[in-house]
């Protein structure tokens, strides 16, 4: 009894941790012999704005299935970005197919300047400030692909400064 509670309570608190944000939710068909077949994917975004995030996708006849599975491969996907305050450390191209994201530091208090997609994933990791756009295929899945691969390839700068033999004040100045 006293473990069922436990585990409840540590399911709560992990449901807490994390956003989860709905970015793209997509009615598909399969065409049968007796007709059309209609199915869910959704696309999700989880982060806990620190900067861990990830992303899933999900499919299934019921819409609430769909997302439930998406959100479960996100969670399950989940990796960690460099970030230094609210921005970017440094300017970024992803790319992902023919769908391209540019990302740039911004000022504090500047906002996060990005599109549907590019937005979600900037709230989920935990920038607040930064300048992007979107460059190339508009497909949503595609762009949330290239942004990720540019989060990803973030330079670390406790990683660059022990490779250029400098302190992290010089690095970052």
């Amino acid at each position: 009894m006293e473990r069922n509670r436990d585990r409840k309570d540590r399911e709560q608190n992990r449901e807490k941790e994390f956003t989860e944000k709905l970015i793209k939710l997509n009615r598909v068909s399969k065409t049968v012999k007796g007709g059309r077949r209609m199915s869910f994917a959704a696309l999700v975004v989880v982060g806990d704005q620190k900067g861990r995030v990830g992303y899933g996708m999900g499919k299934a006849n019921d819409v609430s299935d769909a997302i439930r599975k998406a959100t479960e491969s996100a969670r399950k996907n989940l990796m960690v970005i460099n970030i230094k305050g609210t921005t970017v450390p440094h300017e970024i191209l992803g790319n992902f197919k023919s769908a391209s994201v540019l990302l740039k530091p911004a000022a504090p208090g500047t906002g996060v300047i990005a599109g549907g997609a590019v937005r979600a994933v900037c709230d989920a990791v935990g920038i607040k400030d930064v300048l992007s756009k979107s460059l190339g295929s508009k497909n949503t899945i595609n762009t949330v692909k290239a942004t990720f691969n540019g989060l990803e390839n973030l330079f670390s700068a406790k990683k660059m400064s022990g490779d250029r033999g400098k302190s992290l004040k010089d690095i970052w100045g």
